[in-house]
């Protein structure tokens, strides 16, 4: 199983991932495809991307049983820790409990 998630990227290039893979919500896609045409359109997507960003989670054999891309500017950075992808959603606000990825001092 393929995810794939895409902020401001031109139609086109989602229009052709239309092809080969299902868009149940604008900018998600999601397909069942070989290593081969995975890797293909990986790297159709980020030559296409525009100053947009992608995102590919795919069926992988790790702890949590999938592996993860990213390209671009996205909204949400994933991070590894400790061999555990986890989202992280950078915050400037420095109220009480905000989540920041920047170490203060």
């Amino acid at each position: 199983m393929i995810v794939m998630l895409m902020e401001k990227v031109p139609a086109g290039l989602r229009g052709e991932l239309s092809r080969w893979m299902i868009e149940p919500k604008a900018g998600v896609f999601v397909g069942n495809l070989s290593a081969i045409v995975r890797d293909s359109l990986w790297e159709r997507a980020c030559k296409s991307a525009r100053g947009g960003s992608v995102i590919m989670i795919y069926s992988a054999q790790t702890v949590q049983g999938f592996q993860t891309l990213s390209y671009g500017d996205t909204t949400r950075k994933l991070i590894d820790w400790d061999g555990l992808c986890l989202p992280c959603v950078p915050n400037n606000d420095h109220s009480p409990g905000a989540v920041s990825t920047k170490q203060e001092d």
